[in-house]
């Protein structure tokens, strides 16, 4: 009886290391791993030790008698993958971890950000003896996009965090949170208290729309939203007008897929989750009744990924739709012989709405929306609704491109936000590519910046899953360790405790490990005690008390640890 991964799928490959058999694909060694939306496993080959599901972070992997029904969909998404046979080993070849020349002088690596790219970073530098790893970030709380960015309707994908508190608590890590590089601390002193500097922020800024009326009130990006019912420092005090009966999302990727979800979903299913408090309170007088997504190409190109809009499908008390006239397949997909494995599992499920039955009468509705392009949001003090154009799909040299039909088409909505991408920020001192909005890089080593690394989608733009950035943090590191090895990193300052006094100076408020660790403690009880799985402490006077209480405030001399040969 095969075992069978599911939708929290992180993409982390611990799963493929510790299958015995290797029949978990694709492996980080094969060619697309970086683009696969999920691992999987064959039904064929799966001798059914149950050795991946101890290795998941995410409870992802399930035996194929304890799937729910509206998981059993994924033994056909995983069998389905191995339709057309993959040459392979016995086992999947392991990724050795970059090694530090014996007789070198302990490593001192700062990385900046905290989230999945930056943890698996850490993880990876400190396999090695007596390497000292500080993490930055300007938040009082770590894990980035993880506690964020991750719906909190998938509490499953959130428990990578269980692994990154085991990352965070080895010996030679710090956290040096509620730091800002660029405030607190410069480029320049990370530099001269460290051999190196990872950079790993993310792509924190969004794409923005650029047509007019896109700065109504009533519109906004999906990321802020997101960021909004999860509790994110910066945008407690936002407020998004949901008494419309409609709201639109532009873009058709996980993210609108997640925001449609939340809108639409029953708010007192949410309220056992992290989902902060005023989203929760806001979402339980929200008026909104459908949800319309929309993208600009057709139904093959859809942004989602096959797990997260077969979540989508399962939910029992939502009407999800897509319109007859979107159901349009551009020349190269129709003709095509063959489809790679998640556009052909996309069509298969976005064909099976035609058959779906139709919810009870008064549920809320999610409507999928293609072939369009917005032209103008209206409205007077803020949005009533957006006006969009038709498009076709033609092939040009092989290529699949929209062109504009001259038909146009307006949806009232009392909420418009955009889903359209992200884009990296500069940071002061450090190269910079406008046009990419990344790092320049080289496998991670940053060009003309000796001593400079990045990982994540800094590194490589906004791409991939949780999972995927453990390869990217081992690329980055090889080539980290390297230089190390080679003599071609600066000699950091001598005194390991000066930078522990010189953040302490700047900024008072910073939160180590100690502090972190009291913090998600109170969050962790508060939430019990209502129920929740937690309950998110917002407000930073608060965050500050707790810390305070911790021992924070205190300035203390750290050891480094020093390397056991």
């Amino acid at each position: 009886m095969p075992h069978v991964v599911t939708q929290s799928c992180c993409s982390d490959a611990s799963c493929v290391y510790a299958c015995p058999v290797n029949c978990i694909h694709p492996t980080p060694d094969e060619p697309d791993f970086l683009t696969a939306e999920m691992l999987h496993i064959d039904p064929q080959a799966c001798v059914d030790c149950g050795a991946c599901v101890s290795a998941c972070p995410v409870d992802a992997i399930v035996p194929e008698s304890k799937l729910a029904e509206p998981q059993r969909v994924f033994l056909s998404i995983n069998a389905d993958f191995y339709k057309e046979q993959r040459p392979r080993p016995l086992l999947a070849k392991v990724i050795p971890a970059a090694t530090i020349d014996q007789g070198r002088p302990p490593l001192r690596v700062a990385i900046v950000g905290s989230g999945p790219s930056a943890m698996y970073a850490a993880d990876e530098l400190l396999t090695q003896p007596g390497v000292q790893v500080n993490v930055f970030d300007r938040l009082p709380v770590p894990y980035g996009l993880v506690r964020a960015g991750v719906a909190p309707d998938h509490q499953k994908t959130k428990q990578v965090t269980r692994l990154f508190d085991k990352i965070a608590a080895q010996r030679g890590f710090e956290f040096y949170l509620n730091v800002e590089i660029g405030k607190h601390l410069t480029h320049d002193e990370l530099l001269e208290n460290h051999h190196a500097v990872l950079y790993a922020v993310g792509a924190s800024s969004d794409r923005r729309l650029g047509i007019p009326g896109a700065d109504l009130p009533g519109t906004a990006s999906a990321t802020d939203f997101v960021a909004w019912y999860n509790g994110h420092p910066d945008h407690v005090d936002d407020v998004f007008d949901l008494s419309h009966r409609r709201a639109v999302i532009i873009g058709n990727g996980n993210v609108a897929l997640d925001v449609a979800r939340i809108l639409t979903a029953d708010p007192e299913k949410l309220a056992g989750t992290d989902i902060s408090a005023h989203a929760l309170a806001a979402l339980r007088k929200s008026r909104i009744e459908e949800v319309v997504i929309v993208g600009r190409r057709g139904i093959a190109q859809s942004a989602f990924t096959v797990p997260e809009f077969t979540g989508l499908l399962a939910l029992p008390d939502i009407e999800l739709s897509v319109g007859p006239d979107d159901m349009v397949l551009d020349p190269i997909t129709e003709k095509a012989d063959s489809l790679p494995h998640a556009v052909e599992q996309k069509l298969r499920l976005l064909e099976a709405l035609k058959n779906r039955d139709h919810v009870e009468v008064g549920s809320k509705r999610i409507t999928l929306r293609y072939l369009l392009t917005p032209t103008e949001i209206s409205g007077e003090d803020r949005v009533s609704g957006i006006e969009f154009e038709r498009n076709t799909l033609v092939d040009a040299d092989g290529t699949v491109r929209i062109e504009p039909t001259g038909d146009t088409e307006t949806i009232d909505a009392g909420l418009v936000l955009t889903s359209i991408g992200y884009r990296g920020v500069p940071i002061a001192g450090v190269p910079f590519d406008e046009r990419t909005s990344v790092i320049p890089n080289e496998g991670g080593r940053v060009n003309e910046a000796p001593g400079v690394y990045a990982t994540g989608w800094i590194k490589r733009g906004p791409s991939g899953f949780i999972g995927t950035n453990k390869s990217c943090a081992q690329e980055t590191v090889r080539m980290l360790v390297d230089d190390f090895n080679h003599g071609r990193l600066r000699t950091p300052a001598p005194d390991t405790a000066a930078l522990d006094r010189l953040v302490r100076a700047r900024q008072n408020g910073v939160v180590d490990r100690a502090g972190w660790h009291a913090i998600d403690k109170a969050e962790v009880d508060r939430g019990v005690a209502h129920g929740r799985v937690r309950e998110k402490i917002l407000d930073q006077g608060e965050v500050s008390s707790i810390v305070g209480a911790a021992g924070q405030v205190k300035p203390r001399r750290r050891k480094l640890w020093k390397a056991s040969h």
